[in-house]
């Protein structure tokens, strides 16, 4: 690494990670639908063409001895509160961290899979984190398309061949596309879904990032990919950025507390573009945004459809927006334990499980015992849905043939 950078932000003196938990008991199959994972420095070496390769993303160190992403000469930051599992408190912070100071699970596979094991987790989808952007966003931004483009591919050959190869059975394999070029953007979802991707991630609400809103034509090229693909559109709360702050707000605290009706938006948003209702076979994921809104949104669409009258713009007259809501989309809680009560309004069938490693929402180590007391009392049949078989069959992933419970 070469020192280009001074960032001119004081390094705190780290605590060190603290040792390894003991493995928990398992009393579950555990599915996450969402977890992520930081790009090691080496992600992008020798996977771009020769003319473009040394324009890359790379890691460099800082003058203050942080470790920082650079991409067309822009820093972007590892900021340590996205990897906080294993971590001591004191470090739980917005700062650039270095690699070493976060769990290797964040960033070598082999060690994420020891990590999974330790929190009993049978399956994980991965959504990038470092220098990609929740929804794989940065660079469809870049200044040169070509390498914009170059990078995305890039970066999906990394998860392919490193990250998901290694353990097909453990690694659901979700990809990112390029968002500059709808059409280049398809070719790439269907390139990937050639060689076994099920799933593709982007910003659930585009126009925040300066793109066409949902309700442009601009998007159907991506959306009739993943749907004639079976390619899971996975709309993770949070990759447009947090939601707008009034002056003086607390950005963490209030944006993180608004994770819910940020999903809410966006998923009305999707619902009322058409997609779904155009495209049957569309699959889509409301990633990291809880349960805890999705009776309310459904409680909404069939008054407003009934009752004031303000639904006449519906496109589907064989399905109401609610049965279409069932139908084409899936929401994934982390606990949401005073909700779970309205799993019959919106089908258990659809709600997905999640432990957010290594985030601060994260339930690792201890995801086998929060899912345990969120849905400890259900029906055995539904337990089995929600932790494992509404994941597995949503992203046509394999499960052991041994299942708990």
């Amino acid at each position: 690494m070469v020192r280009v950078i001074k960032l001119g932000i004081k390094r705190p003196v780290p605590h060190g990670l603290l040792p390894d938990p003991e493995p928990r008991t398992v009393r579950y199959t555990f599915f996450s639908v969402d977890d992520h994972l930081l790009e090691p420095p080496h992600t992008f070496e020798g996977r771009l063409p020769s003319r473009l390769q040394d324009q890359a993303p790379r890691v460099v160190e800082t003058e203050e001895g942080h470790e920082v992403w650079v991409f067309e000469e822009q820093p972007y930051f590892q900021v340590g509160f996205m990897c906080v599992a294993g971590r001591p408190k004191e470090d739980h912070r917005f700062e650039p961290a270095r690699f070493s100071e976060v769990r290797p699970g964040c960033y070598k596979i082999d060690d994420r899979i020891r990590d999974m094991d330790i929190g009993g987790i049978h399956a994980s989808v991965n959504f990038p984190s470092g220098v990609t952007g929740f929804g794989g966003s940065l660079f469809s931004e870049a200044k040169d398309p070509e390498l914009g483009l170059a990078c995305v591919r890039a970066w999906n050959d990394w998860l392919f061949e490193e990250w998901h190869s290694p353990y097909p059975d453990r690694i659901v394999p979700l990809g990112i596309t390029f968002l500059s070029d709808p059409e280049k953007g398809a070719a790439e979802i269907r390139r990937n879904a050639r060689r076994g991707f099920t799933a593709v991630t982007v910003p659930e609400q585009p126009h925040r990032l300066g793109y066409p809103s949902v309700f442009d034509p601009y998007w159907e090229p991506i959306v009739r990919a993943c749907a004639e693909t079976e390619t899971v559109l996975n709309l993770h709360i949070g990759a447009s950025g947090f939601a707008p702050m009034p002056a003086g707000a607390p950005m963490l605290e209030l944006g993180a507390t608004l994770f819910g009706p940020m999903a809410l938006e966006a998923c009305a948003e999707w619902l009322w573009s058409g997609w779904p209702a155009r495209y049957p076979d569309l699959k889509i994921a409301m990633s990291e945004g809880g349960t805890g809104w999705v009776a309310m949104l459904i409680d909404r669409l069939n008054n407003i459809m009934s009752r004031s009258g303000y639904g006449k713009g519906w496109p589907d007259p064989k399905n109401s927006p609610s049965e279409v809501l069932r139908r084409n989309f899936w929401f994934c809680m982390i606990d949401d334990p005073s909700t779970i009560s309205t799993r019959y309004t919106i089908g258990v069938e659809n709600i997905l499980a999640e432990s957010d490693y290594p985030h601060g929402d994260g339930t690792w180590p201890d995801t086998q015992e929060v899912i345990h007391g969120v849905l400890g009392d259900l029906p055995v049949e539904e337990i089995r849905m929600i932790t494992h078989e509404n994941a597995a069959s949503l992203y046509r992933h394999p499960l052991p043939e041994k299942r708990l419970p």
